[in-house]
């Protein structure tokens, strides 16, 4: 079947603007994207847009949907029957296809319920975000998120404790290398593995040809990571210049989570969200913002990840990120690149997924109005008004 979107704005992505644009797909293809509406096959479907805005679908690269935004989801997730966590991860996973997030990177799930909702929208048993699962997070005996991680100790260790998240069906290895928030009696800016272990994790991961990411807070812990070959840093709260150059100079992406943060300030103590999370979020946060500049400044490349999951940072409403990073600094078109090509980049997926481009999947979003003007309309479900997704409409049709 062959559908044409016809007569609108088309944002392709890589901050090109079509405007009284058309794209046609094929199938699950994009094949043709242009101005001209008399490249349109007699065939097709006609969609007018008619003032609407085409985009690509978006893409989280850090989400958690074992953990429901509530405000102690670690506690909840630890005390419930994995039954309800699967149940609640498969209800996540639509909403966030109905946000417009058409692919996720998940970086943290607990017993295997990440790989196993990964498994059932592959199947087409339940609707989501086309998926990459990092099964359990690695971690150091009591570092941050052992509750739910595996923890590993010493270089042989790690770099079985990746061997296992591997053989599972990984498709990234996570790595913590510093201490977080929301673990109770740690430091964010606390080193924890060591640069010896996160080597030996990330070179097995290499050797599987898989790619590899951090929970990075502190300077140490983000340099150690970057010395050992990783491939994202996650949260980067305290990067500095000698970080963020390092991470120019080898083109390692920086996934700043900012609605993380915001939320947890934002509700706050009495919103029933534990009173150190609120008081070390509070501590860190102006670091946070700094070393998003710096980043900027030294032509770091920032994607799109929310951290999902985390208190009142609700599966569905993610591309809340983009408005964040605008109120850092970013341009409408800077941010929602960040959460299409760069972010595709980042998942190693930008040969088929990020770009309205001939040739590429048909990940595609509608939206009423044009965010480049307001890009707080894409916060709007209602504005959302049609969701394709390898070439099947799943939402408008």
């Amino acid at each position: 079947m062959k559908i044409a979107f016809v007569d609108g704005t088309i944002i392709t992505g890589d901050r090109k603007v079509i405007e009284h644009g058309t794209v046609i797909v094929e199938g699950n293809r994009i094949t043709k994207v242009g101005e001209n509406g008399s490249m349109i096959p007699s065939d097709a479907r006609m969609i007018p847009l008619e003032g609407r805005t085409l985009l690509p679908g978006f893409i989280d690269c850090h989400v958690h949907l074992c953990t429901d935004g509530s405000p102690d989801p670690l506690r909840v997730m630890l005390s419930e029957p994995q039954t309800i966590t699967a149940l609640k991860a498969a209800n996540f996973a639509k909403q966030t296809l109905m946000g417009g997030i058409t692919t996720v990177r998940d970086l943290g799930g607990k017993d295997g319920i990440d790989l196993g909702i990964k498994q059932a929208i592959q199947s087409g048993l339940i609707q989501g975000p086309r998926m990459l699962v990092s099964a359990q997070m690695i971690c150091m005996t009591g570092g941050h998120g052992w509750q739910f991680g595996r923890e590993a100790n010493g270089p042989d260790e790690v770099r079985k404790a990746a061997r296992e998240q591997i053989k599972k069906g990984a498709d990234i290895v996570k790595f913590m290398a510093t201490g977080g928030v929301l673990t109770p009696s740690v430091e964010p800016g606390s080193e924890q593995l060591t640069e010896e272990e996160l080597r030996a994790g990330i070179e097995e991961a290499h050797k599987a040809g898989k790619k590899t990411a951090t929970h990075a807070m502190g300077t140490k812990g983000i340099l150690n990571a970057l010395r050992a070959g990783i491939d994202s840093i996650e949260h980067g709260v305290y990067l500095n210049e000698e970080a963020a150059a390092m991470m120019a100079e080898r083109h390692i992406p920086f996934i700043p989570t900012l609605s993380a943060l915001f939320n947890i300030e934002i509700k706050g103590i009495e919103s029933g969200i534990p009173p150190f999370a609120v008081e070390k979020t509070i501590k860190v946060k102006p670091h946070h913002l700094q070393s998003i500049r710096i980043a900027k400044e030294k032509g770091v490349i920032i994607a799109m990840g929310t951290d999902a999951g985390t208190p009142f940072n609700l599966h569905g409403e993610n591309l809340g990120e983009l408005k964040l990073l605008v109120g850092q600094g970013f341009t409408p078109l800077e941010a929602i690149e960040s959460g299409t090509r760069i972010a595709a980049g980042v998942l190693g997926l930008d040969h088929e997924l990020g770009t309205i481009e001939e040739g590429k999947l048909a990940d595609l979003i509608v939206v009423e109005g044009n965010p480049l003007e307001d890009i707080g309309v894409l916060l709007d479900k209602k504005a959302i008004t049609l969701i394709m997704q390898d070439g099947k409409l799943v939402k408008g049709a």
